[in-house]
């Protein structure tokens, strides 16, 4: 039998540099780590790399400071330097064994980096040494000094630089292994050891978060651009012979019992058709069909498992969920905290995120006469 030789995986990688104090963007804590438009500046960088077809390995580069930070991130991280160039030297050197034959390297700050920048930097990679992405200078440029004009700069052949700033992984880890130190950017570093560096089409949106002022702009261009879907969920289950019902995953002693094929939980059911309909992938039947002996008396906790892992695979998180249950009896509210806390562990989601509540309808209707219970449910879904 021949032994073939193991040969690394192939691919690129994305090393994310978040080991910045950011001391323009004014007091408090570091950029990376502020709230920005619903999640942490950070969290949108990172998910912009995480969900990019080409990207197969996303690395973040955090102060020894940000641990705790640092911990609550989905991917692998490792301590910067003093510096920017040190920090991404040391982003490079984790890798440095992985095998990764293009290495993407971007500012945390710029989290308004788009799919087709990153996608053109990759595919520029595939003939010449580097590239970046970079913005023709249009402003008439001057020089000055004591707020006044001293002289003027011809702007022909000016580009405003961005990230993320590609390379061909082994000549920017050379690059930056023989490099002294002090460049302001990965571009310096390469044409500091004669790498050709092609420029392609950067983006307005891809600005870097430096001062105050540009959180407020940068929460624009990313609700601007936000994937928000809402989907409703609506269920009923009549009432048979039984001592207790199963609502939103807990169980209640009851007069009587609800009627289904599965467990009948028609709060979860609801939750799970509203996940469902912002998918626009149907309902609960056309995934689990009644018809099929599999799903008799099943744990209604496996049909919402399946909507939030779609979502996911789908590229959306869970926002939020609201389920009113429609009932005279039995009383509900005694048993909400519950209810949310067990949906919340099987959605994955804090406990604020999930709201259950109860109305009657006021003896009126099939509810009113308590021949069974109602819900009505809306998921949030936001494109991760």
């Amino acid at each position: 039998m021949t032994n073939t030789p193991h040969t690394p995986p192939r691919g690129t990688a994305a090393l994310i540099v978040a080991a910045g104090r950011g001391t323009r963007a004014g007091a408090g804590l570091p950029k990376q780590w502020r709230p920005l438009a619903g999640q942490r500046v950070a969290d949108w960088t990172i998910a912009a790399f995480v969900a990019h077809p080409d990207i197969d390995h996303v690395l973040v580069v955090t102060h020894p400071e940000d641990d705790a930070f640092a911990q609550s991130l989905d991917v692998p991280t490792v301590h910067g330097g003093d510096t920017r160039d040190a920090s991404v030297r040391a982003g490079l050197e984790a890798l440095a064994l992985s095998g990764f034959d293009k290495v993407l390297i971007h500012d945390v700050a710029r989290a308004g980096v788009s799919k087709q920048v990153i996608s053109d930097v990759i595919a520029a990679l595939d003939h010449t040494d580097g590239a970046a992405p970079a913005l023709a200078v249009t402003d008439a440029l001057w020089h000055g000094a004591d707020q006044r004009v001293t002289g003027t700069q011809d702007r022909e052949g000016l580009y405003r630089a961005q990230t993320p700033q590609g390379f061909c992984f082994e000549a920017i880890l050379v690059a930056h292994r023989a490099h002294k130190g002090g460049a302001a950017d990965d571009v310096a570093v390469a044409r500091a050891a004669n790498l050709a560096v092609a420029i392609v089409d950067g983006h307005e949106d891809n600005f870097k978060i430096t001062t105050p002022d540009d959180f407020a702009r940068m929460e624009k261009v990313l609700r601007h651009h936000m994937d928000i879907r809402l989907g409703n969920g609506f269920d009923v289950h009549a009432f048979e012979d039984g001592d207790h019902v199963t609502l939103c995953g807990v169980d209640i002693a009851h007069t009587h019992a609800l009627k289904g094929h599965s467990d009948a939980d028609v709060g979860m059911h609801a939750v799970t058709d509203a996940i469902y309909g912002a998918l626009a992938e149907g309902d609960i039947g056309r995934h689990f069909p009644p018809s099929e002996m599999e799903w008799k008396d099943a744990d209604s906790a496996i049909f919402l498992e399946h909507a939030v892992t779609l979502a996911t695979q789908k590229g959306y998180r869970i926002g939020n969920v609201d389920c009113t249950l429609i009932c005279e009896r039995p009383k509900i509210g005694p048993h909400a905290s519950a209810m949310m806390t067990r949906m919340s562990e099987i959605m994955g989601l804090e406990t604020n995120q999930v709201s259950i509540k109860a109305t009657t309808s006021e003896r009126l209707g099939f509810t009113g006469r308590e021949e069974g219970i109602a819900a009505l449910a809306t998921a949030t879904l936001i494109k991760a």
